[in-house]
């Protein structure tokens, strides 16, 4: 016969056990939240249009090392949403604007700290990559002070980088909401047919040889 204090001593334990376990899990998932560590895997299951895609990312998932490493190349690849921001002339653009380019996509503000520091590298990746086949669109979402991003891309030297914007920031949101942006800088890598190739929550060196090769390959057709 069991004792009654034995059962609740082993209950107890049980609940400390899955309260613990529950701590350690939110907490992990609260510093991925916060400083964007980790890979970001594509939803389960493939638009019909983005085949060609998922077989690209599997061409450019051994590449994802080195400065790259943190980048998560999908499985399963999806469209992403039709994002809506504007040109440095206020025009309406959309992801839409650049089916049949490659895109690297990427999410900065003047207040994250290491968006400034990626942005060179980004530059230097539009340089060396940019054409009618490939670019970085690199979209602002500062809501104040609106006159600040183009001032500061000027002062640190950024050229070869068109200046997009939403000061709405809906379009983080937008990510958000599929689970595509956890924190800034958020970056994906999109297909000519605006289909997900990988994403990295947090920086990268662009500029790095990684990127490159990692770049270019999904280039290839």
């Amino acid at each position: 016969m069991t004792d009654p204090q034995d059962a609740a001593r082993s209950h107890a334990k049980k609940r400390l056990a899955l309260v613990l376990l529950g701590g350690v899990v939110g907490v992990t998932v609260g510093l991925a939240g916060i400083y964007g560590i980790g890979r970001l895997m594509g939803n389960a299951g493939t638009d019909p249009a983005c085949q060609a895609a998922v077989e690209t990312a599997g061409r450019i998932a051994p590449l994802a090392h080195g400065e790259v490493a943190a980048v998560g190349v999908v499985k399963a690849s999806k469209i992403l949403p039709t994002l809506a921001f504007k040109d440095a002339s206020g025009a309406d653009k959309t992801l839409a604007d650049w089916r049949g380019r490659t895109v690297l996509l990427n999410l900065w503000a003047t207040w994250c700290e290491p968006c400034r520091k990626e942005m060179p590298a980004l530059d230097a990746l539009q340089a060396k990559l940019g054409g009618p086949d490939f670019e970085v669109v690199a979209i602002n979402i500062d809501t104040r002070n609106t006159d600040k991003p183009k001032a500061w891309l000027k002062d640190v030297g950024i050229r070869k980088l068109d200046y997009y914007a939403d000061n709405s920031a809906k379009v983080f949101q937008d990510l958000k909401s599929i689970g595509k942006a956890f924190g800034m800088p958020t970056t994906l890598l999109i297909d000519p047919s605006g289909c997900e190739l990988a994403a990295l929550a947090g920086p990268a060196e662009w500029a790095s040889d990684d990127a490159i090769k990692l770049v270019t390959a999904a280039l290839k057709k």
